[in-house]
Parts: C-alpha cells; sequence; structure tokens
C-alpha cells in the first residue's frame, strides 16, 4: 500500500475531536453503493491512452469519474470543483488524491472529460448500468414512476467570444419570475424514489409533452403534479396501460397530491 504524505486528507489520530458530518457520512455511502469497476470498465474504452514515454500519462478514469460526480451532487462548475479539491481534504479522499503527491487535475482536464461523456453518449449509458444493477438488487420496484421537472438556470449574457446566448437553451416564464436556460425531465421511482429516467430540454418546453419519454413501460402508476394536467388525452400516451395520478389545481391539489404519493407508497 502507498504511504500517505503529510497532506493527505486523512485523520491522524492526534484530533481533539472528530465529527461524522452528513457530508462525510453521504461520500462514504457513495464510496460503497456506486458500481465504480462496471462504470470505468463502461468509460475506459474510450478515455485517452498513455502518450510517448517520457509525457505525463493520463489521469485515472475513475477519479476523473468521481470528480464528475462530485460536481453533481454538490453543483460544482469545472473552476469551482478543482478548487475545492485543493480546500476540502473529504473531498479530495473521496477521489483518491493525495495532495502532497498527486497531481490535482485542472478544470480543462475535467471538461475534457464531461466532453468524453457527452460524445459517447455515456452518460446515459451510466444511468442504465446503474438502474440495472439496482433492480437486480430488488432496490427499484418499477410498479410506479413519479414525473417531475426542475428548471436548470444558464447565464443569458451574450459578452462571450461569440457574442451570442446558448442557442440551446430558452426563456421561459415561472409564477411572476422570468428564467433563461433548460429544464431537466426526470423519472422517479415511486417506491425508493430513485431517478430511472432523464429528460433535457430548452426550458419553455412544457412538462406534459416529456411525459411519455420519462416511462420505462413496466409501470402502473404514474404521479405527477398539476402541471401535466390533461396528460391522459394527449396523443402520445393512448394505449399505455398505466393509472395517470396528477394533482388538481388550486387550492384542492395539495390533498390530491397527498393521496397519490400515499398510493405510491
Amino acid at each position: 500500500m502507498k504511504q500517505m504524505s503529510l497532506e493527505a486528507p486523512m485523520y491522524t489520530g492526534f484530533e481533539l475531536r472528530t465529527k461524522r458530518t452528513r457530508k462525510r457520512a453521504f461520500l462514504e455511502q457513495m464510496d460503497r453503493v456506486v458500481p465504480w469497476a462496471e462504470l470505468v470498465a463502461l468509460i475506459e474504452p474510450y478515455a485517452p491512452k498513455a502518450g510517448p514515454k517520457g509525457g505525463r500519462p493520463p489521469f485515472a478514469v475513475e477519479k476523473l469519474l468521481r470528480i464528475h460526480f462530485l460536481q453533481q451532487w454538490f453543483g460544482l462548475s469545472d473552476p469551482a470543483v478543482e478548487e475545492a479539491l485543493y480546500d476540502t481534504p473529504l473531498l479530495a479522499r473521496f477521489v483518491g488524491l493525495d495532495l502532497g503527491v498527486d497531481v490535482v487535475p485542472d478544470e480543462s482536464t475535467i471538461l475534457r472529460f464531461r466532453h468524453l461523456l457527452e460524445q459517447h453518449g455515456l452518460s446515459a449509458r451510466i444511468l442504465e448500468t446503474v438502474n440495472r444493477i439496482l433492480t437486480e438488487r430488488g432496490l427499484m420496484l418499477k410498479s410506479g414512476t413519479i414525473v417531475d421537472a426542475t428548471l436548470i438556470a444558464a447565464p443569458s449574457s451574450t459578452k462571450n467570444a461569440s457574442g451570442q446566448r446558448d442557442p440551446e437553451m430558452h426563456q421561459t416564464k415561472k409564477g411572476n419570475q422570468w428564467y433563461f436556460g433548460m429544464k431537466a425531465h426526470v423519472g422517479v421511482d415511486a417506491a425508493s424514489g430513485l431517478v430511472h429516467t432523464v429528460v433535457a430540454t430548452a426550458a419553455n418546453v412544457a412538462d406534459v409533452t416529456q411525459a411519455h419519454r420519462l416511462l420505462h413501460g413496466q409501470e402502473t402508476d404514474v404521479f405527477a403534479d398539476a402541471g401535466y394536467q390533461g396528460v391522459d388525452k394527449r396523443a402520445e400516451n393512448q394505449g399505455k396501460q398505466v393509472a395517470w395520478h396528477v394533482a388538481m389545481r388550486g387550492r384542492a391539489s395539495a390533498g390530491h397530491w397527498t393521496r397519490a404519493l400515499f398510493l405510491a407508497r
């Protein structure tokens, strides 16, 4: 086993007090339950190989994947996650970095890894792999699905190299507030709360139009908020053997949605 340097992010045994924080507990759990070996095997065929002799070897796929997951879990940009690896020993330890010995991937390396996943459609395959393993272990029951959507903001400024907004993003209004960005539509297993499907669109795409894309085909019940009113009447949902439980609008919606969630459990 490699000897850790004095900079290694771990307990030394001389601390007067330690506390197992929620973040530490979460990362320890993710370290145990994420199928790292299977996901690394999925990505490695597409990862850069070692260059000429004397050149710096590429970073290990698992380290970059762990950094990518940290970004998703804690909402960190490329520069922010690079700084966090220097500033937060707990995160560096989760990734497997010894700051006294190892080189920390810079933001450009982190960006290139994300583009690698996008280029080869690996993010969807990662989700498929995780869902398959969860189903095999009996953790995803698939009898009910909750559908929902969330807005993800994008920079609206045109002060950039192209002088334009991102053409894939769009403006939309929610309540009295305007937003610019994209929308993530998600399908969630009603019993476990685990996400099984994600669809990304521009922010102005109505939630109800994407409901059919969030079903895996084995559920018997689907639960949704009031934004999905009329979903059962849409052409793309005709013939689906599912019962739609959609919250009512206005004051009656809270009770209806509570009953729907009770049924989901």
